[in-house]
């Protein structure tokens, strides 16, 4: 079945349908990841956007469950240049038309994703319509005009307090902005116990239970949309509890603390951006999945200072809170998918709680 991508400065992307044929308006941005496709749709972050894969050939080895970074796909629709025909890998159950299908996720292929791309690169992030037709374009046009993303975090957000592992190094207690399986499985590894809690749990909750480290968690949507959690932030900053705080998280203690955010252009989305640690002077290569950064200059130099930056645009990707054991990155050191260059970020979250 023919469909269509229409986006709301005009240009019209013909394709095919795959996954289901309902229509719906999104945020489009793109992904220049490679593989990841399984952990990329299942990151909770893109809550309310399409998302398109730059690399060319996507499905080609297929869907296998146990790589999912949450309990379904988050993505509002797919955009891919070429579906595989056929799956191919041992560990596979079933093909990504099937994954679409199964979470009522709408998509196309054969779609230039080149030249969409690079008319996001050039025009910045735009909203955009899936649908089968384009026969009705001003009704088209005007529900993209009103749609917004809106405060998804209290869409991705766990519903109740879960407890993974019985470790006995150290007790975590995760927030849960719509964080990845691997951010928990990351802990696990160093033998903490980590409870989750929802985004609207009260700080005092969290501080009551004592435990030894406190993480924020990524998750989508505008960082200054999250009223509620930025007071909550702000309590648990004031503590002596030693945080950690991942993408959203990096962005909510940064406004807690009185920085501010901004939108990028078209967003960092992918396994493949270079960041500098500027304590070690040694860059990493690392996994991201955001819209807004922490501007540098609304940092108070007598409450943070700018531990990372990013080598594409010069854009904050950490901060240090002074006479705090508090520190935050915009990028993702469970890094799934991507490489494992910052994966020392959750050793040494684990070393300063150990700091008496």
């Amino acid at each position: 079945m023919v469909g269509y991508l229409v986006l709301e400065n005009g240009e019209i992307f013909e394709g095919e349908r795959i996954g289901v044929t309902m229509d719906t308006a999104c945020e489009v941005v793109f992904n220049t990841g490679m593989a990841g496709y399984i952990e990329t749709f299942t990151d909770p972050s893109y809550a309310g956007q399409g998302i398109v894969m730059t690399y060319p050939l996507i499905g080609n080895y297929g869907v296998i469950p146990e790589d999912t970074e949450s309990d379904r796909i988050w993505a509002k629709a797919v955009f891919i240049h070429e579906l595989a025909d056929f799956e191919s890998n041992f560990r596979t159950k079933y093909n990504l038309d099937k994954f679409l299908r199964d979470y009522k996720i709408p998509g196309l292929t054969n779609i230039n994703t080149r030249k969409l791309t690079k008319i996001l690169r050039d025009a910045g992030t735009m909203k955009g319509y899936v649908t089968s037709s384009i026969n009705n374009i001003d009704e088209i046009m005007e529900k993209i005009k009103a749609y917004e993303v809106g405060k998804v975090v209290e869409e991705v957000t766990s519903k109740q307090i879960r407890v993974y592992g019985k470790g006995k190094s150290k007790k975590v207690a995760l927030i849960d902005y719509g964080f990845k399986h691997n951010i928990v499985n990351s802990l696990l590894k160093r033998d903490c116990e980590v409870t989750v809690f929802p985004a609207d749990t009260p700080a005092e909750k969290i501080i009551s239970m004592k435990p030894d480290g406190i993480m924020l968690s990524n998750g989508p949507g505008d960082p200054e949309d999250c009223t509620y959690q930025i007071k909550n932030v702000k309590k648990l900053y004031n503590t002596d509890i030693p945080i950690l705080g991942i993408c959203l998280g990096h962005q909510l203690m940064g406004l807690a603390t009185g920085a501010k955010t901004a939108k990028l252009k078209y967003g960092h989305r992918g396994p493949n951006h270079p960041v500098k640690d500027l304590k070690e002077g040694r860059v990493h290569i690392t996994s991201q999945n955001h819209g807004y950064y922490i501007v540098e200059d609304s940092v108070d130099k007598k409450i943070a200072e700018v531990s990372h930056i990013n080598l594409n645009d010069g854009t904050v990707e950490g901060l240090r809170y002074k006479n705090k054991k508090i520190f935050t990155v915009q990028f993702h050191p469970e890094a799934c998918p991507g490489p494992e260059d910052t994966a020392y970020i959750f050793d040494e979250f684990v070393k300063i709680m150990s700091i008496n």
